[in-house]
């Protein structure tokens, strides 16, 4: 029995240190980059770590002044805005009509035919993406948030499906015999009901629209004036290369929505990932 308890303790023990060694990797880059963006390039110099001696706000006025950026995060909020209206509208209506045909082949065809992006690796669909993209001269935002829209079909419709399953049918019979016809049902009762699942992807996919780099990169970075806050992070060390006071900044102010949005969509991200996981 001593055995057995001093072995809890020791599993106890390297948990709360893998858990404290994950705090620290996330919370010192942190730390670094928010404490950085109050020092000028003199002070940083001597020690990234250390406190600034006051607290400098002339990295924050001359971004703010700078032109460049706010058209990034306008760029940035466009980009993000839109394709998460159209991930809203689309992804949960595809989801009901397949869910509810499910039985019947064509619809089962479509789909295994869409969450077969979940298993193919975009660097194997990236070349003739792009070139799909450039032979339709939609490189530029337009662009950018279509593919947003069809990537974010597999993930959506797979977290969709299975929790429209769920969901007991009893309820759509009794509002049929009411009078709803099947747009009425969905929007009056299916979509309520989608309610924890519909916020966890728009909190997941919101995030991922912000913060991705890859598919701008792709798509934007031919044109400075349509670029997103992450391929301005890129760019900037061309123009500011040894002011790391600056680039700290400038990352802070990219980072600072991501971490408002999480703060307050965690919880639903978590609701969310656990609705449907048993049978009603």
């Amino acid at each position: 029995m001593k055995a057995l308890k001093k072995e809890g303790l020791g599993w106890r023990i390297a948990r709360d240190l893998v858990i404290l060694l994950g705090l620290l990797m996330i919370l010192v880059p942190l730390y670094v980059v928010i404490v950085n963006t109050f020092k000028d390039l003199e002070e940083a110099s001597k020690s990234f770590f250390a406190l600034p001696q006051s607290l400098n706000f002339q990295n924050y006025v001359e971004l703010f002044n700078k032109n460049d950026f706010w058209n990034y995060v306008k760029n940035s909020t466009y980009i993000s805005v839109i394709s998460i209206v159209i991930v809203i509208i689309i992804n949960p209506a595809v989801s009901y009509a397949i869910a509810r045909n499910f039985t019947k082949r064509y619809y089962k065809a479509v789909y295994f035919y869409i969450i077969l992006g979940l298993f193919i690796p975009f660097q194997v669909i990236m070349l003739p993406v792009t070139k799909i993209m450039t032979n339709m001269n939609l490189l530029n935002p337009n662009g950018l948030i279509l593919l947003y829209a069809a990537l974010s079909l597999s993930k959506g419709v797979f977290m969709f499906v299975n929790y429209i399953n769920s969901l007991p049918y009893e309820i759509e019979e009794a509002a049929r015999i009411d009078g709803c016809n099947t747009f009425q049902v969905y929007t009056k009762i299916v979509l309520h009901l989608l309610g924890p699942m519909l916020a966890t992807l728009v909190v997941m996919d919101a995030l991922w629209f912000w913060n991705d780099f890859q598919l701008p990169l792709m798509i934007l970075n031919k044109s400075p004036e349509y670029w997103t806050l992450p391929l301005f992070q890129y760019n900037f060390k061309s123009e500011y290369s040894f002011n790391y006071t600056m680039a700290f900044t400038a990352y802070f102010m990219c980072m600072f929505p991501v971490l408002i949005v999480y703060a307050i969509g965690q919880k639903y991200i978590i609701s969310g990932l656990t609705a449907g996981a048993v049978k009603s």
